[in-house]
């Protein structure tokens, strides 16, 4: 037992363990880093949608059923993570960048949140140019739920965007829900079907705006009865 008197042992003992310590967390960076342990989103099937309950945000809210905001004319609908976030002010400016073309092909543009805390909503609608309501139960996150806690602050990615996003001048805010992702989706009017359904795997994960306008290209009018005759 005289090795026990040796510091070098107690020396290479600590090593091992710091060693071995670096080591594991460098494996939990790696792996944080991959999609292993993000939430696969679940598809929303277009009854799912329909069915969902929003309200307006005036004095006097009116509640109604979500499929009016695409039954005439489909719509492209962003479910927000979080109006204070500079990431989701950023691609709510982007899809308010498409609004002209959207407005030429007839197809609107709202926005749903799932709380309205104090003045968050009015100081996101600079950076969004629809009409924008309230999911008070959060339907338009679902039908699985998907949050992003903590990890995502050591994903690589996630870093990027808070980069790209700061760079473009986007500021924020740290009120409100934000650990819910969100999403976009391109609705085509009548039972035509969800033609795009973007889910946000992290945080700024934003969609494309190619690919918005693209489905939203494939909206087909409903056309009257009387059109038909």
């Amino acid at each position: 037992m005289s090795f026990l008197q040796d510091p070098s042992f107690f020396t290479m003992g600590m090593w091992s363990i710091g060693a071995g310590a670096i080591g594991a967390a460098a494996v939990a960076l790696l792996l944080a880093n991959t999609d292993v342990f993000l939430s696969k989103p679940q598809e929303a099937a277009l009854e799912y949608l329909e069915d969902i309950d929003l309200k307006t945000l005036e004095k006097e809210p009116r509640t109604f059923k979500a499929k009016e905001l695409w039954e005439k004319n489909g719509a492209v609908i962003m479910a927000v993570r979080r109006p204070g976030c500079f990431l989701c002010r950023e691609e709510a400016a982007d899809l308010s960048s498409l609004k002209p073309r959207l407005d030429e092909l007839g197809v609107p543009l709202y926005a749903v949140v799932k709380e309205q805390v104090r003045t968050e909503v009015r100081d996101f609608q600079p950076y969004f140019k629809g009409e924008i309501f309230l999911d008070e139960q959060k339907k338009f996150y679902g039908p699985q739920r998907r949050k992003m806690m903590f990890m995502g602050f050591v994903r690589l990615g996630v870093w990027y965007n808070f980069f790209r996003a700061w760079s473009g001048g986007f500021s924020g805010n740290l009120e409100g829900e934000g650990f819910i992702l969100g999403g976009v989706f391109v609705v085509g009017p009548g039972k035509q079907g969800i033609l795009l359904e973007h889910r946000e795997k992290e945080f700024g994960d934003k969609v494309n705006p190619d690919s918005v306008l693209e489905a939203a290209r494939r909206i087909k009018p409903q056309t009257s009865a009387s059109e038909k005759k």
